[in-house]
């Protein structure tokens, strides 16, 4: 049978399809209908009328055993019956007749079908190869398919008309702007403390909604250097304080190794809020839009003008999109010094969360060796900047 391409073969592959075919279509639609009083009897009776294709009931009626074994029934089809009691399926080869039993729960397979058929996704041919026209002669709510069909587009223009209005372009273009409008002036002079209480009640991007809080840069106001990252991760979220969960280990590792101390430094991020996907109790990062990017922009131009540092590190791609206007891939300016508008210099590097990331060990040595010439070079900048 392995042998697909011989004609005997396939004949019998396809001819297994279709008995399988027939058993799914059978626990599909065969529908139950109460039969005697259900008050007379500790368990109801049901009958099912069904007609298969194939001789499928001995094969098919285990599933319905188990699945309603609570109560009793008969499936009656052309080609064989199947009856349980509770204690025992017995099985028939011998056709049946359709009793043309009527119940109150047809009515109530009309109503479901009416209340979930969506006309806007009607797909015929899709519909009709699922469910084949020979067997809705045998389903009350079939008899409902020609009428919904042909009152599906009527029902499409009433649902538009009926949808809730959208507000206008402008709308938007207004709520925008009032989110990113500029703190008061009174807030500001207050200088980096000032500006740190602001950002606390930061609506500037729809990122504050999930966040635990903002995450605001920490340091000397006259610190030399600011490292920009990213943007908080899951630990910085809860702490409050920037490069406190691994990558922010990493950091002062490579920082220690090549002899500059973090609280010399200015530590910030590019995004103050933690953007991030639930995963069961885990919550994933994600990488910032550009349009979150521009919106903490302005966070991020207090703080380099109240600091005013020598030394500008964009660590990863969004810290060097928030820093500099003009795109550029992060590779082509590691690792060298370019003069920023206000005199001082910008240096670009990689977050350290990327060499976390890195699954092979080989690899992952020569990257870290990488970032501790990166932030050497640093040092260096910072010792000859005047």
């Amino acid at each position: 049978m392995s042998l697909i391409t011989d004609p005997d073969v396939h004949e019998a592959r396809m001819m297994a399809k279709s008995v399988r075919r027939d058993c799914h279509k059978m626990k599909a639609f065969l529908r139950f209908k109460e039969v005697g009083a259900p008050d007379r009897r500790p368990r109801r009776s049901f009958f099912a009328w069904f007609e298969p294709d194939h001789h499928v009931v001995a094969r098919t009626a285990p599933f319905f055993q188990r699945r309603f074994t609570d109560m009793d029934w008969v499936i009656a089809t052309p080609k064989g019956s199947a009856i349980w009691n509770g204690k025992e399926l017995k099985l028939s080869d011998a056709p049946q007749a359709n009793p043309g039993i009527v119940d109150e729960t047809d009515d109530l397979w009309r109503t479901y079908f009416r209340n979930i058929f969506n006309p806007a996704r009607l797909k015929i041919k899709a519909m009709q190869a699922e469910m084949p026209r020979k067997y809705w002669k045998n389903m009350p709510e079939a008899e409902l398919i020609p009428e919904l069909i042909s009152g599906a587009e009527v029902r499409v223009r009433e649902m538009a008309q009926a949808m809730a209005t959208q507000p206008p372009l402008l709308h938007h273009r207004i709520k925008e702007a009032q989110a990113m409008a500029t703190p008061k002036a009174n807030v500001l002079n207050e200088g980096l403390e000032g500006v740190r209480q602001a950002a606390e009640t930061c609506t500037r991007c729809p990122l504050y909604c999930n966040a635990t809080q903002t995450v605001f840069g920490e340091g000397p106001e006259n610190a030399g250097t600011m490292l920009v990252g990213e943007q908080p991760g899951d630990q910085e979220d809860l702490t409050g304080r920037p490069f406190v969960g691994p990558a922010g280990k990493l950091l002062e590792g490579v920082l220690s190794d090549v002899g500059l101390k973090r609280d010399r430094l200015y530590v910030t991020n590019a995004v103050k809020h933690f953007k991030f996907e639930p995963r069961g109790k885990r919550r994933i990062h994600q990488k910032p839009n550009m349009s979150e990017i521009k919106a903490c922009r302005w966070w991020l131009t207090q703080e380099l003008e109240l600091v005013r540092p020598k030394i500008v590190v964009a660590m990863g791609a969004t810290a060097l999109s928030s820093l500099v206007e003009k795109r550029y891939k992060l590779s082509d300016l590691r690792g060298e010094a370019m003069e920023r508008e206000d005199g001082g210099q910008l240096f670009v590097t990689v977050h350290p969360s990327y060499l976390l990331r890195i699954p092979d060990q080989g690899k992952k040595r020569e990257e870290m060796q990488r970032f501790r010439d990166d932030l050497a070079k640093i040092r260096a900048l910072g010792e000859r900047a005047p």
